[in-house]
C-alpha cells in the first residue's frame, strides 16, 4: 500500500524526488545529521492525490505535508523539516519562517533547485526542464 496523507505521522512527511541524486543525498543528510523525526517519502511512491498535490508540483520542488492537510513547498518545506530535527536545528526552522528570512530562504531554495544538477552529488536527471516556466 502506498503511503498517503492518512499514514503521515504528527511530525509530518518530507516528499522528495527519488530520481535526483542531490535530493537523495540531502535526505540522507537530514536523517543522519539533523536526526529529523519526520518521515521521508519519495513523491513517486506517495499518494499525491491524498495530499492534494500533482506530480508537476512535486517534481518542481520538495514538499512537507502534515496529516491535517497543511502543505509547504520549497524553502518552507525545509524550514518545517528543521523544526523536527535536533534541538539545535529547531530555532533555525523558526527563524526561516520569519518574513525577511522566509524570503531569503525561498530564494536560496530556488537557486539550489535550479542548480542541483551542478552540485557535487547531482546528476543530469536532477536538472529541471528548462522549458518549464514554473
Amino acid at each position: 500500500m502506498r503511503p498517503s496523507l492518512d499514514t503521515v505521522p504528527g511530525t509530518g512527511a518530507f516528499l522528495y524526488d527519488r530520481d535526483c541524486g542531490f535530493c537523495k543525498r540531502s535526505v540522507v543528510f537530514a536523517r543522519e545529521r539533523l536526526h529529523a523525526r519526520s518521515r521521508f517519502v519519495a513523491w513517486q511512491d506517495f499518494d499525491l492525490h491524498s495530499a492534494g498535490l500533482t506530480p508537476e508540483q512535486t517534481d518542481a520542488s520538495a514538499w512537507f505535508v502534515y496529516a491535517d492537510g497543511r502543505r509547504f513547498s520549497g524553502g518552507d518545506a525545509v524550514a518545517e523539516l528543521l523544526l523536527h530535527g535536533r534541538p539545535l536545528t529547531r530555532p533555525l526552522g523558526r527563524l526561516a519562517r520569519l518574513p525577511l528570512l522566509r524570503a531569503l530562504n525561498r530564494a536560496a531554495y530556488r537557486w539550489v533547485s535550479a542548480n542541483r544538477h551542478r552540485m557535487p552529488v547531482g546528476s543530469p536527471s536532477c536538472g529541471l526542464d528548462p522549458t518549464d516556466p514554473q
